[in-house]
């Protein structure tokens, strides 16, 4: 059952973006492991020295045209984008509420995923600055919660035994058998209702960006083949589009040659 539901989860949170063969999407802190989807990347610490910001290869993947560019001041005109992914990027940003309106600006639906709270509790990254809870009172319209984090891990102590018993890994691979109860998925259209709780320490925040780094190469290359492979029909069925700077960047930033976006690092 637990070999399904991981299938089921990856499916849902990788393959299946609910998007239209021509629908123009933007992938939000894309890191090393983009959608396939995506037809233009963010993300402001695309360099190796922010591994610890990202789970897989050390630098973030250039697969498209990626605007090194902060998540709460997009370079992006209003609504230019059918659909806006932000996967597990969120619980890292001192400012969720400045990229949760920036997404709703140049977007008109999209997905967000973060990890949840209880599941962080037990083992979590120290890279991450928020716990991160759905309140789901509004049912038709669920308030995702972030509370600012006051250190790197829930409890010391038992931190502290888990690194001391060496179990950290084995902790993370049970969690990881039901991780579609391990993240928040979060499905807008129109809206994102966003509520931060307590205050952030910049001095914590500062150490959480300096964290050192969890990467797992191997995880990123099976699912980077494992999505080609599943995916590789509905690439082929979608048009190739030639997307200019000019059409999705704010008026103001328009350049006179209005150059064809390719696949390099725009700043």
């Amino acid at each position: 059952m637990s070999v399904l539901s991981q299938w089921q989860s990856f499916l849902d949170r990788r393959i299946r973006v609910p998007v239209g063969d021509d629908d123009l999407v933007l992938d939000v802190g894309s890191g090393d492991k983009p959608s396939w989807r995506a037809d233009v990347l963010l993300d402001r610490y695309a360099g190796a020295e922010y591994a610890a910001q990202r789970s897989g290869r050390s630098s973030a993947r250039v697969s498209r045209p990626l605007f090194d560019a902060d998540a709460a001041d997009m370079p992006f005109a209003d609504g230019v984008f059918d659909y806006a992914i932000c996967s597990n990027l969120l619980e890292h940003v001192t400012d969720p509420v400045g990229v949760a309106s920036e997404l709703t600006r140049v977007a008109r639906a999209g997905y967000i995923e973060v990890p949840e709270a209880a599941s962080a509790k037990i083992v979590d990254f120290p890279s991450h600055i928020w716990w991160c809870r759905l309140d789901e009172q509004d049912a038709a319209a669920p308030t995702l919660v972030m509370t600012a984090k006051t250190a790197p891990y829930f409890d010391p102590e038992i931190n502290a035994y888990i690194e001391q018993a060496g179990v950290r890994q084995a902790l993370d691979d049970v969690l990881n058998s039901r991780f579609e109860h391990r993240v928040i998925q979060l499905h807008w259209t129109g809206a994102v209702k966003l509520r931060v709780e307590g205050e952030l320490d910049p001095e914590f925040a500062a150490a959480a960006m300096a964290a050192p780094g969890h990467q797992r190469t191997w995880e990123t290359v099976v699912v980077q083949r494992l999505t080609s492979v599943l995916t590789a029909r509905a690439q082929r069925r979608r048009r190739r589009v030639e997307l200019r700077y000019n059409q999705i960047v704010k008026p103001e930033m328009h350049r006179p040659d209005d150059p064809v976006l390719e696949r390099r690092i725009y700043r």
